[in-house]
């Protein structure tokens, strides 16, 4: 399966009367960056594109260069941690810090450098020993993996168990001890209109967290490469770099793992629609992947 994040989306479908009409894509969560030293743009408008917010980030990521790590290039060419600055971003109340203390050391941002293209995703630490789950599509292109901590540490790592179908994969970080996983929620128990929180690395801003509902259950959607069925839909804003992470309710705990957008004309962002799977198909997946190693 294709990464499609780095697709322009396109409005070339014609209505009855000649004009444009919109149509929907939903594209993978993960985002592709270019080897070698990434520097920002000379065009003059880029502080203004950079103002004007993610979208036409993802734009200039559909031109093969990621959009989030020009903007750290722009800003000085540190990555962005939890905690520092811009790092950490809550979209509501301060009511879920808590929520986001307990959850950010469970999750890590996915790295796989290839010698032609490399790619960014997120994922959840299943053990202490480093067992993290994330998306296929996030691994699936040859390449050297590593993990990324919350606190700063980066690890070795290799795929150790795939499931294309559900859009999962396991990978194995080496040398680490002592992590804190998440906790799944019990399948069904989310509902439409619960508070939930993304986790996860979009545009490579690693760290980051937004907040905000359910927003319908059971969603089916067509990438272009695949099929996935039974999401969770949620309004909560999610970009590429978030494929793998976590969607959590109030409690903490994991309802669902960041996979899609839908994304509408050329804007290539997120439109207010991401979707999730759940965490009943999630553990089920994990359970039978952990049966093969």
């Amino acid at each position: 399966m294709t990464d499609l994040m780095t697709r322009p989306s396109r409005n070339d479908d014609q209505g009855p009367d000649g004009h444009g009409r919109h149509r929907v894509t939903y594209d993978l969560l993960s985002t592709h960056i270019p080897p070698g030293p990434i520097r920002a743009p000379r065009d003059p408008r880029w502080r203004r594109r950079v103002a004007g917010g993610a979208a036409v980030l993802v734009l200039i990521a559909g031109g093969g260069a990621t959009g989030a790590l020009l903007t750290e290039e722009y800003l000085g060419s540190r990555p962005v941690q939890a905690g520092a600055v811009a790092g950490t971003t809550i979209t509501e109340t301060a009511d879920l810090a808590p929520i986001v203390a307990k959850v950010q050391p469970g999750i890590v941002t996915v790295l796989v450098d290839g010698s032609r293209l490399s790619s960014l995703g997120s994922g959840v630490i299943l053990t202490g020993d480093g067992l993290i789950l994330t998306n296929d599509h996030v691994v699936e292109a040859d390449g050297t993996v590593s993990v990324r901590l919350s606190g700063g540490q980066t690890a070795p790592a290799r795929v150790v168990a795939t499931d294309a179908t559900h859009d999962l994969a396991l990978v194995q970080a080496t040398g680490l001890s002592g992590l804190t996983p998440v906790t799944f929620a019990a399948a069904d128990s989310v509902a439409v209109g619960d508070t939930v929180l993304a986790f996860g690395a979009p545009l490579g801003l690693e760290g980051t967290v937004t907040s905000g509902i359910v927003s319908a259950l059971n969603r089916g959607v067509n990438t272009g490469d695949e099929k996935l069925t039974g999401l969770l839909q949620t309004d909560a804003p999610i970009n590429q770099g978030n494929s793998g992470g976590a969607l959590v309710d109030t409690s903490g705990r994991v309802v669902g793992i960041n996979v899609a957008i839908a994304t509408a004309d050329d804007s290539g962002g997120s439109v207010g629609l991401g979707f999730a799977i759940p965490a009943g198909t999630a553990t089920t997946v994990v359970e039978q992947l952990r049966a093969r190693l």
